[in-house]
């Protein structure tokens, strides 16, 4: 089972990147690399996450990432506040224009994934969302708690 899932996951990967990557260029007539599609998606999917949680979910280099940062937020899609309660944190967060293109960034990405799904009785579509939300899950414990056996 173990090579064959990884075949599997790798496959899905790369196809899910190219479709990530058409999202980005081409119909939402920006330049946003799928590397910044991903960090605009974490900063809308955590709701002002910090500079070091969003490097850390994307497993980045802080020095990297805030290159990207820096490079999103002179676009005018991202900003960037010092917390209050620790003016050594940044918190970032979408500026309406981050929002739209999100919109529709994922409006393109629903659209090509649905294609392809529509191939599916309803059921296999539940249980492909299910069985990626389980194994996002199992993944998140595993980085968590690396030493951790799953059970």
């Amino acid at each position: 089972m173990g090579h064959a899932l990884v075949d599997q996951m790798r496959l899905f990967s790369r196809r899910i990147t190219v479709l990530a990557a058409a999202g980005c260029t081409t119909c939402c007539g920006e330049q946003i690399s799928p590397l910044q599609g991903q960090i605009l998606f974490e900063i809308q999917r955590q709701a002002t996450p910090s500079m070091h949680q969003v490097a850390a979910e994307l497993g980045m280099d802080i020095t990297t990432f805030s290159r990207q940062i820096k490079n999103l937020e002179a676009r005018g899609l991202l900003t960037r506040q010092r917390s209050p309660a620790d003016r050594r944190v940044s918190r970032l967060s979408l500026t309406r224009s981050g929002n739209e293109l999100m919109e529709r960034i994922s409006r393109h990405m629903a659209n090509g994934i649905a294609r392809p799904l529509a191939a599916l009785t309803p059921f296999e579509q539940d249980t492909v969302v299910r069985s990626l939300a389980l194994l996002n899950q199992a993944l998140n414990v595993a980085r968590n708690h690396p030493h951790r056996p799953l059970e």
